[in-house]
């Protein structure tokens, strides 16, 4: 009797602790609401897509136990600036950080978050995306002003992340959200849910007036001008695409598809010397992920799931040179991750590519060849 008695005690317990799981995972999954998309079949990697060793021979900067390089600027005198944050997978608090010349790591701009575009104005102020106070400018004395936290709806900018700035002086940059401040686990969400969020924006210093170009992305993320500025480009991460926005022509204040059906998460992009871009990836693209995105049901169990059994972002290096017209012209690759796992970064100085990422505690560097 007293063995039956403890197994039968035994057996409840286990009942218990399983319908406990099987509660938590149905309430986390109340967290979403998913939509469902068909994604078309990924790529293989062949022909200008085959899977090479090139970034392994990329070599490393220590940010000093900061992560998180997203965007990667340079001054006139070669020194170079990233936003950071305080610790893998933390976005709570960040900094700007300078690089200068002889390699030295010093804090530039205390931010108190993690602050994702840079670039500099022809007046050589630092224009940033900060997670806490929107679209700023930082003086060459540093002098700090907020120059946008809302767009005209009066929607604040929680995620603002790429930017460029043309020759007349306007900022154009994205939102990836006005629902929630960056982490982990909203990031996920954002891509499991695939809702249009946030958007495309552009801030003219004359007028101090915001304008909104496009109302509602599917995580957009960087954002780069064309070299002679008829157009941008905003990498729509959780899509695997990349849309153009026109700016001059017959053609200007629409969108269309630059790219489509990308082998991974299209998430940083910049210009080269010779009108191509570099566009980089987090990762490849999730086989789960994708098997799941048609099925809204799946998506919500899977979200609710513990974080192990989630589609995982794999370390997987992956940097792809694209022409104006959309057309790969060559990959650059790490499958393996050993020293570039992401790609969120991707900024050409001279014969040099700087490559960041979301959660990296260093900025990778490839010498490439001349052109």
């Amino acid at each position: 009797m007293t063995v039956k008695k403890k197994t039968t005690n035994k057996n409840k317990l286990w009942a218990s602790l399983a319908l406990l799981a099987l509660f938590t995972v149905l309430f986390k999954s109340c967290g979403i609401k998913p939509n469902s998309w068909q994604p078309p079949t990924k790529p293989e990697f062949t022909d200008k897509l085959k899977i090479n060793e090139e970034l392994l021979s990329s070599q490393k900067i220590d940010l000093n136990g900061w992560y998180g390089p997203e965007d990667i600027v340079f001054d006139d005198e070669g020194n170079m600036f990233c936003g950071v944050h305080i610790a893998e997978n933390d976005f709570s608090d960040g900094k700007i950080l300078k690089i200068t010349c002889n390699g030295e790591v010093e804090i530039y701009y205390d931010s108190n978050s993690w602050v994702a575009g840079l670039h500099f104005d022809v007046n050589n102020n630092l224009i940033a995306l900060s997670h806490k106070e929107g679209l700023i400018s930082i003086s060459p004395q540093k002098q700090v002003t907020v120059l946008a936290k809302k767009d005209e709806k009066g929607r604040e900018f929680l995620i603002p992340n790429g930017l460029d700035i043309a020759s007349n002086g306007n900022i154009y940059f994205s939102n990836t959200s006005h629902k929630s401040a960056y982490n982990v686990k909203f990031g996920r969400k954002l891509i499991m849910e695939l809702k249009e969020d946030g958007g495309l924006y552009k801030y003219n210093p004359k007028t101090n007036k915001i304008s909104t170009l496009i109302d509602g992305t599917y995580f957009g993320n960087g954002v780069v001008l064309s070299k002679n500025e008829d157009f941008l480009l905003l990498t729509e991460t959780s899509k695997y695409r990349v849309l153009k926005y026109w700016l001059k022509g017959d053609k200007k204040g629409t969108q269309e598809i630059f790219m489509d059906n990308l082998p991974g998460f299209p998430n940083g992009i910049s210009i080269r010397e010779n009108g191509s871009f570099w566009l980089g990836f987090s990762t490849a693209r999730n086989d789960m992920l994708d098997n799941i995105h048609s099925k809204k049901f799946m998506k919500k169990i899977t979200f609710g799931l513990p974080e192990f059994l989630q589609p995982k972002q794999e370390a997987f290096g992956m940097i792809l040179n694209v022409s104006e017209k959309g057309e790969i012209i060559s990959a650059l690759f790490d499958d393996s991750g050993k020293i570039i796992p992401e790609a969120g970064a991707v900024k050409q100085n001279k014969n040099t590519l700087y490559i960041g990422g979301d959660n990296l505690p260093y900025i990778g560097y490839y010498s490439i060849s001349k052109d």
